[in-house]
């Protein structure tokens, strides 16, 4: 006879949910480790960062449990309650949404990365609120590749020919260090549905801003759907959502 609350095998839903999860880490672990094959990595050079958005406090844990180190949010009003909750199990939280000034604050509280900095007014609201928290926070320039020069794009994001300023201001400001650069895969523009040849670009500003800055290392790229283009491409951080945690809810 099955214990109240069961899933029909004798598992507890957390048992159960902890073994799906177990399972699609295996599955892209095994994609990443491929992909480094296949680039001439070495898979320790590839960090999986496990993008939480719509899920519960509790499926974070698990994700701990399993080995999980490095987890994203994208949406401070969710992010925050989340991390607080699970405060105790030493997690890097990286914020990876677009994030407006005035929740610079609350992100500074938690987020030990920030992969969207792209405007200098976030710049200066993030440094503000590190100084204030006593933290210092790495910072990421998220590069859009569909806008155009002097305008940040609809995801997020400064065009290419403004990441110099914006690192400068970066590395200029107290409690922010510059960590590196992202992008997401444009939607339109010339590299539209082309995802490796904009994570190439990507890594091509990367080399350049490293000159500079030596200690800016990171390029964070590739979701889902196109991890292997990103680590093929020279990505350090990996963005995976959906492939770990399932096809997420509707938010309304």
């Amino acid at each position: 006879m099955e214990a109240f609350g069961g899933t029909g095998d004798g598992k507890s839903p957390e048992a159960a949910r902890k073994a799906e999860l177990a399972a699609n880490l295996a599955r892209v672990e095994e994609r990443i480790e491929s992909a480094c094959f296949a680039a001439g990595r070495k898979r320790e050079d590839v960090t999986l960062v496990v993008v939480t958005k719509t899920y519960p406090a509790g499926d974070v844990r698990l994700l701990a449990e399993l080995g999980v180190r490095d987890v994203a949010e994208n949406r401070d009003q969710e992010a925050a309650p989340k991390a607080a909750a699970c405060a105790d199990a030493r997690l890097t939280w990286h914020f990876v949404g677009q994030l407006q000034t005035n929740k610079a604050r609350s992100v500074a509280g938690y987020a030990d990365r920030v992969h969207s900095v792209d405007r200098a007014r976030l710049v200066t609201a993030l440094s503000n609120a590190a100084v204030r928290a006593e933290r210092e926070i790495g910072c990421l320039i998220q590069i859009a590749f569909d806008a155009e020069s002097g305008s940040v794009g609809e995801r997020g994001g400064v065009a290419p020919d403004g990441v110099t300023d914006l690192a400068e201001a970066v590395t200029a400001a107290q409690g922010l260090r510059l960590d590196g650069v992202m992008t997401v895969a444009p939607l339109t523009g010339p590299l539209a549905g082309r995802p490796r040849a904009a994570f190439d670009q990507l890594l091509e500003i990367s080399t350049a801003l490293r000159v500079a800055h030596p200690a800016a290392t990171m390029v964070s790229a590739g979701m889902s759907s196109d991890l292997e283009e990103a680590v093929l491409a020279g990505a350090t951080h990996v963005r995976v959502g959906s492939a770990v945690l399932g096809d997420r809810p509707r938010l309304r």
